[in-house]
């Protein structure tokens, strides 16, 4: 290992909320932070969720989705979950240090026009990067 923490964002799907706190993380902290996100079932990335991150000058349109099976025997300092029902259907994760919850609106059930939905979209984007910024970058993980 390089010393970075290793930190796996995790949500239903894998293709909004965790596929965004993944590529804020790796753009805002790279430096100190090995990033992975994965879903409990894989589907696609939200075109929305590139489109809003590209706004912030970071690209994840090469991020794909993934299942959370190719983690369980890996070692994190910290597991996120960033949505209520992977929260409930990961109630433990073998081999993390510290498990913690965020939850987050699911911007892919937002409607409306695609203006209405990139709203949605850049609301959450800004809610994780909060979170990043509080409780990854500037609060435990900082020590």
């Amino acid at each position: 290992m390089d010393g970075k923490a290793r930190v796996l964002f995790l949500c239903t799907h894998n293709s909004a909320r965790s596929q965004m706190a993944e590529g804020l993380l790796r753009h805002l902290g790279g430096d100190r932070f090995e990033v992975h996100s994965a879903g409990t079932e894989a589907t696609r990335v939200r075109p929305e969720a590139v489109a809003v991150m590209a706004e912030l000058g970071m690209d994840i349109s090469g991020q794909e989705s993934k299942t959370l099976d190719r983690y369980l025997g890996e070692p994190f300092d910290y597991v996120v979950t960033v949505c209520d029902a992977a929260n409930e259907a990961c109630p433990v994760f073998p081999g993390a240090r510290e498990r913690l919850h965020w939850s987050f609106t699911d911007p892919s059930q937002a409607r409306g026009d695609e203006e209405e939905r990139l709203a949605v979209f850049r609301e959450v984007r800004d809610e994780i990067r909060a979170r990043i910024e509080a409780e990854l970058l500037g609060g435990r993980a900082a020590r």
